[in-house]
């Protein structure tokens, strides 16, 4: 170490940046928790104790879990993403906070799917908000790939990662057009990118301890 260099200045500015980190992760937390805390106050209990009015709640359900689990999926790839940050810029609070926008209309687009029963105009509004969530995770994720390109362990999931989010992203976008056709073909576009990110990849877990 260069002796002109102060130790507790370099510990300072390493600290700083993880905290930096640290504030962004915790801050998305707290708007992960809340969307789905939204997500299940759509819930209403019946007026009656009969089956009947709670297979009429069916609907309402199936809508919440497919977003329960999209928005847990985002939140896992979140973290992940997160721990690959050297440092917090403008530009990665900026981009993570437009994906926590478009994330944050997902309790929205689930009552208004889960009231209409699957309807085109549903189907349509709640796929808008899923391609524009993957459009948003697809430049967050690309600005924090920006600061690990130089880094030869991170390269080769850069490429498969910038694969997957474009193949992710290219089905996401194919569900509003595909609303007008067939909504349970739309539909079940929404659910695989689902499946596609349901286990992150293990290069990002071993970027991570690099």
């Amino acid at each position: 170490m260069d002796e002109n260099v102060d130790p507790e200045k370099v510990v300072r500015s390493e600290s700083s940046s993880v905290m930096k980190s640290s504030r962004l992760e915790a801050f998305s937390d707290g708007v992960f928790a809340i969307i789905v805390t939204i997500m299940v106050l759509v819930f209403q209990v019946p007026n009656t104790d009969s089956l009947q009015e709670l297979r009429a709640m069916l609907p309402q359900f199936l809508a919440y879990l497919l977003s329960f689990i999209v928005v847990m999926i985002y939140w896992v790839n979140h973290h992940h993403m997160i721990h690959l940050v050297d440092h917090v810029d403008s530009r990665i609070l900026w981009f993570n906070a437009n994906q926590l926008f478009w994330l944050s209309l997902i309790p929205f687009v689930t009552a208004y799917l889960s009231k209409f029963s699957a309807s085109r105009t549903s189907v349509v509004l709640y796929g808008s908000v899923q391609s524009l969530s993957a459009l948003s995770y697809y430049f967050l994720y690309g600005s924090v790939a920006r600061q690990r390109l130089s880094d030869p362990h991170f390269q080769s999931l850069h490429k498969q990662m910038t694969r997957k989010n474009q193949i992710g992203l290219f089905i996401s976008f194919m569900v509003v057009p595909m609303a007008f056709v067939n909504r349970w073909v739309a539909i079940s576009l929404i659910v695989l990118p689902a499946t596609m990110y349901f286990i992150p990849e293990k290069k990002v877990e071993q970027c991570e301890l690099e």
